[in-house]
């Protein structure tokens, strides 16, 4: 997909914000993963970081949790207008979410070499199982989103040891 400068000034703009959150969860023993709804005027409606070990719920993915705060701000489960912005590229739970909520556009940081179900491992959302078409961006402060990810994990398994 190809997208013009001004519009990669907004992805920019919004994928330092999901860092910033991604950051916040590291900083509170989450796997650091931040994510961002904006509606159709360009309006943050709704943000996550993970937080399955704080909430105990191995639902509670950034991406999930801003789908489920952006279906109540705009009080309709369908999100067609919406684009979310998540720093890692999503697991099979969260592609199949995005799915479902009709997400508009996804713009990701960093592919996911383990569980990635956008592009990288599996590609739920060109599937013969997906009932709606995503349009993706991949690679957007992809070094950063990659670093603060190596960071943290380097970090936790240093402590470990």
């Amino acid at each position: 997909m190809l997208i013009n400068y001004s519009e990669y000034l907004i992805h920019l703009q919004w994928m330092n914000h999901a860092l910033e959150l991604a950051q916040a969860a590291g900083d509170r023993g989450e796997i650091p993963v931040g994510a961002v709804i904006i509606d159709s005027s360009g309006n943050l409606i709704a943000e996550g970081e993970n937080r399955k070990e704080r909430d105990k719920d191995p639902t509670a993915h950034a991406e999930i949790l801003a789908i489920r705060k952006a279906a109540k701000a705009l009080l309709n489960w369908h999100l067609n207008e919406c684009t979310l912005y998540v720093t890692l590229e999503p697991c099979p739970m969260c592609a199949g979410a995005i799915v479902q909520a009709r997400i508009g556009l996804l713009v990701y940081g960093v592919d996911d070499p383990k569980t990635g179900a956008i592009r990288t491992v599996a590609n739920i959302p060109d599937s013969a199982a997906s009932n709606h078409h995503l349009r993706v961006i991949g690679g957007v402060l992809e070094s950063g989103c990659r670093q603060q990810l190596q960071i943290w994990f380097a970090n936790r398994r240093h402590s470990i040891t």
